[in-house]
């Protein structure tokens, strides 16, 4: 064959993968943003955490970050708000000098019995964070990425199956699976990749404090592993898409939700 087949990479060192990078990540100070930023630096890269006002639990996550030999860049404030994601990334700039990786992982969820208990002012704000903010920071990302490059966007199980009771934030992460695949296609030939993680029943500090004690006790039961899985079973499939062992994925989403089939 003529060119032949590549059937080997060169030999990454272990906890390399991701050496000489700089990732944005944001809601990084919990849950899975912070498994995913210490999933990075024991990669290898350099961090930056964008978050809201969670001071301590910001600096626990860079506390995890330092102790695998990374820096991590703490930024507060909120990425629903475009100026502040055009900050977040003219702060990566002049700490590191440069960005590679765009995790876009913010959320906020209200459950509610009915969509008529879905105000205006929730419902801009739901939004506002968990897909508006994924085009202003990409946007203000863009300029500086470069071929190799990748962006990950945190969509949910939700947008393949629905949720009753998390109506406009389903809607949401459906938006950010058409963002995915749309962007994914604009940026291909950049050579920027753009996937999904679209994650089942997670057990991160969002639940309990969204969900009532009875809904909490049971979440995740109803998957076939019969349970809630953990931010760092979710953070590898992030590693992966940042990598080069993706080199060839873009455009997709995976699933690490415990076994429910969503073909999607």
């Amino acid at each position: 064959m003529r060119p032949e087949p590549q059937y080997a990479r060169p030999p990454t060192p272990p906890g390399g993968r991701l050496k000489d990078k700089v990732a944005i990540i944001t809601g990084g100070d919990s849950g899975i943003g912070r498994a995913v930023a210490v999933a990075f630096a024991g990669e290898g890269a350099q961090v930056v955490i964008a978050y809201l006002d969670e001071e301590v639990d910001a600096r626990k996550t860079q506390q995890l970050v330092e102790e695998r030999g990374s820096k991590a860049l703490l930024v507060a404030g909120d990425v629903s708000k475009e100026k502040h994601c055009q900050r977040i990334v003219q702060q990566a700039i002049k700490k590191f000098g440069q960005v590679d990786i765009v995790v876009n992982n913010a959320a906020v969820q209200y459950p509610q019995p009915s969509i008529e208990n879905i105000t205006a002012e929730q419902l801009q704000r739901t939004f506002a964070t968990n897909i508006f903010a994924h085009f202003y920071l990409t946007k203000a990302a863009l300029p500086h990425l470069k071929k190799g490059s990748s962006i990950i966007n945190t969509t949910s199980v939700t947008a393949y199956r629905g949720s009753s009771h998390l109506l406009d934030y389903a809607a949401t992460k459906g938006a950010i699976v058409s963002f995915t695949r749309s962007l994914s296609a604009a940026l291909a030939e950049m050579g920027i990749r753009v996937n999904g993680v679209a994650p089942g029943p997670i057990w991160t500090p969002l639940i309990p404090a969204t969900f009532p004690a009875e809904g909490v006790a049971k979440f995740g039961t109803d998957v076939p592993l019969k349970r809630a899985g953990e931010p760092a079973e979710v953070a590898p499939c992030y590693v992966f898409l940042a990598s080069d062992d993706a080199s060839y994925i873009t455009g997709q989403v995976l699933h690490p939700n415990g076994g429910e089939i969503i073909n999607g």
